[in-house]
């Protein structure tokens, strides 16, 4: 698998707009076109391989799936990992002749993403920088009174930005990484120890993710149960993801409507006793 320069400059594109304010903000932008299970979507149609992109997208996914940027501060940037490291590594599953969907093939690309990820930090934390050049632009219209100018402030100059440390990085990396790629497969022959030793690492970072996010949710230890309960339902009947999310689906729905009703029970007995009070009195 090649990536043209076509293909390599729309997936600088997307990997703009996921964080671009312009673009629904970051609901739209940064968690949903950035994430690595809608990005892998991108690259696969991108690339013409749309199955491969899913699951070296989902496989990314859980390493990422408790990230959180508190304070602006980010561990690795998944902008960088959804459209730099899905495409080299959906280029090195075919160099290898592995299949996405196996261990190796998981491993193999939870390892690209992660080096992509770290070295996208950088990329982030450029774009940060340039962007206070359009905030002292923008707090000087202010002063001036000239509020106009405030859209150019949003709305255009970030594209700058995000141009010289989204898009033209992206390009690149994806157009001259294929050849690394190669380089790295007669470099690192599959049996070779590193390799092996990356095939390992590879298999334990989902761990990682999943871990930081039982931290997040996990308050009792009655909060395993639901968790354990997708991976029973997966084990005893063989479900697939999309299956085990609407089971889940429909159990929020019910928590949801059980939360609801108690919390609106005691304004309704509180109000019924005062009702009988006045009514006595």
């Amino acid at each position: 698998m090649t990536i043209s320069w076509i293909q390599a400059i729309l997936l600088g594109l997307f990997a703009s707009l996921s964080s671009m304010p312009g673009l629904g903000g970051t609901s739209i932008g940064n968690y949903t076109l950035g994430r690595p299970l809608v990005g892998g979507l991108i690259c696969g149609i991108i690339l013409g391989d749309i199955p491969t992109g899913i699951m070296v997208g989902t496989a990314m996914q859980v390493v990422y799936i408790a990230l959180v940027t508190p304070g602006g501060t980010v561990s690795a940037d998944v902008r960088a990992v959804s459209y730099i490291g899905i495409p080299l590594a959906m280029v090195a599953l075919k160099s290898y002749g592995l299949e996405a969907s196996s261990v190796d093939g998981a491993a193999l690309a939870t390892s690209f993403g992660t080096m992509v990820g770290t070295v996208g930090t950088v990329l982030f934390y450029g774009t940060a920088t340039m962007n206070l050049l359009w905030q002292h632009i923008g707090w000087a219209a202010v002063e001036k009174r000239d509020y106009k100018k405030l859209y150019l402030v949003d709305m255009v100059f970030p594209w700058i930005s995000h141009i010289c440390f989204s898009l033209i990085p992206t390009v690149i990396m994806c157009k001259l990484g294929a050849n690394v790629v190669e380089a790295i497969k007669v470099a690192l022959p599959m049996d070779g120890i590193a390799m092996k030793t990356l095939f390992t690492v590879g298999s334990l970072l989902p761990c990682v993710g999943i871990a930081i996010l039982l931290k997040q949710i996990v308050r009792n230890v009655t909060d395993f149960i639901p968790y354990l309960f997708g991976f029973t339902l997966a084990a005893s009947m063989g479900i697939n993801l999309v299956s085990a999310t609407v089971v889940a689906a429909m159990f929020a729905i019910i928590i949801y409507k059980l939360k609801m009703l108690q919390l609106k029970k005691p304004a309704a007995v509180g109000g019924d006793f005062d009702d009988d009070e006045e009514e006595e009195i």
